[in-house]
């Protein structure tokens, strides 16, 4: 036998030794909870919603492990180490993770919010920021005011009966960035619509095997495969239909035509920048970008997302804690006679050693001077999130905000219907993409004005 073959004989056999020594080597992890071989923490899964992790905090600390099958995952819950992570070492962790379901339903992260960290994301932001979410667009968005407006007469022509308070809210929000998106109120292609970002919340959320264990992707156990394919198809269908219907609208325009043309929506302003081909540089100037229809149709999804349940959510439990805390929603209602003050419901973050009495909801703590903000600077209370990764949405989602529980609290006295005691109030919540509420509120209106 010649010398080289009767050499790889031995060679081979060692080095794939060796590569399965270093794959089961301990590696240096964070303490956490000890799993099982394989699966790993696997088991643990309906324990690891926002307020498992947070029990888990309490047991292994700020920072800690959990291997879901392949999968390592390191749970940060503490302002110091969120600092560490969104802003000192942000540049090692701007990259964002997406699950099989994220990657499939945003064209291979042709979006913005789960874009590589890159040219290509650094372009997309920067087109959300300065033409989709800028200050001075925000707050000369009718639609938000006319909303208001429509939800107000709503409640005041329902005082003294129990009405669907978060029924009310979510529909607030949906309509809102409804017509922002697509400069339509059409109803019928509301709720077609909603059915498409309810079945996308759902896989979004899903737990997929596959992504724990990837070869068992092929199998795929939990038949997510074909859901995801009919809901990317239902997507395809609407939202080309809507840019068609634009792109005709601009042509019309553009010559002159009295084609009932409103815009500019956010679908006019992503097809200002509309291109057959992406195209990506690290040019300055906004004008040098390239949007393909994948792009526009992910990127509107991150806006759907972003502005109808997360904001709706929060409006819902800012009137729940209000609710059960009268005496702070006489604090609110008086200052807001005098000015449109926003108090800021309970911080998702409630660290022991960042808040006095933390699990209690105080919004008056906000009125100290030097007390930490919103706006990702003060990593104590991080809604919008902080650093490269921060939500380019929040003016338009504080804007709504205020509007909407000022105009509540302003108009309206808020009561527990049927004898309802404030103990009694559900403060549940759901674990996905934003802990809204369980169940609903329900609450009686009354005129105050």
């Amino acid at each position: 036998m010649e010398p080289l073959p009767m050499a790889l004989l031995f060679v081979i056999p060692f080095l794939l030794l060796l590569r399965i020594i270093s794959r089961f080597r301990k590696k240096t992890f964070p303490p956490g909870p000890k799993g099982l071989p394989i699966i790993g923490n696997m088991m643990m899964m309906e324990q690891l919603t926002h307020r498992g992790l947070a029990k888990l905090a309490q047991k292994y600390g700020g920072i800690f492990h959990l291997k879901m099958g392949y999968l390592h995952i390191v749970a940060i819950s503490n302002p110091e180490m969120a600092r560490q992570v969104l802003q000192v070492q942000d540049n090692i962790f701007s990259n964002r993770p997406a699950t099989i379901a994220i990657s499939y339903l945003t064209y291979n992260r042709a979006d913005m919010a789960f874009a590589h960290y890159g040219p290509f994301w650094r372009q997309m932001r920067k087109l959300c920021v300065m033409k989709l979410f800028s200050r001075k667009r925000d707050e000369s968005w009718e639609s938000v005011r006319d909303e208001v407006e429509k939800l107000v007469r709503a409640v005041s022509a329902n005082t003294g009966k129990t009405v669907n308070v978060g029924e009310l809210i979510f529909n607030l929000t949906k309509n809102i960035t409804y017509r922002a998106a697509f400069g339509s109120s059409s109803q019928e292609g509301q709720d077609e619509f909603i059915k498409i970002l309810q079945e996308f919340s759902k896989l979004f959320g899903a737990f997929n095997i596959a992504d724990c264990i990837p070869w068992l992707g092929w199998v795929d156990p939990q038949g997510l495969n074909s859901r995801l394919e009919n809901a990317r198809h239902a997507l395809d269908k609407f939202i080309d239909t809507i840019i068609d219907d634009h792109i005709q609208k601009r042509k019309t325009n553009v010559n002159g035509g009295a084609g009932g043309y409103y815009g500019p929506d956010m679908v006019d302003e992503l097809l200002a920048f509309y291109s057959e081909e992406a195209q990506v540089n690290e040019s300055e100037d906004l004008n040098s970008i390239r949007v393909t229809r994948d792009n526009i149709k992910a990127i509107i999804m991150d806006v759907m997302f972003g502005g109808t349940e997360t904001v709706a959510s929060a409006i819902e439990w800012a009137l729940t804690e209000l609710m059960r805390s009268p005496e702070d929603m006489k604090r609110v209602q008086r200052e807001l006679e005098e000015s449109r003050v926003m108090i800021n419901a309970w911080a998702i973050g409630r660290d022991k050693k960042s808040w006095e009495d933390a699990e209690s909801f105080k919004p008056r703590r906000f009125m100290k001077e030097g007390m930490p903000d919103f706006k990702g600077s003060n990593f104590e209370f991080i809604p919008f999130g902080s650093g490269r990764r921060s939500c380019p949405g929040m003016q338009l989602g504080l804007y709504t905000l205020d509007l909407a529980v000022a105009h509540l609290l302003h108009c309206f006295t808020w009561e527990l219907p049927d004898g309802m005691k404030r103990s009694e109030l559900d403060m549940s919540d759901v674990f996905g993409l934003t802990a809204p509420r369980a169940t609903r509120l329900y609450a009686v209106p009354k005129n105050r004005l």
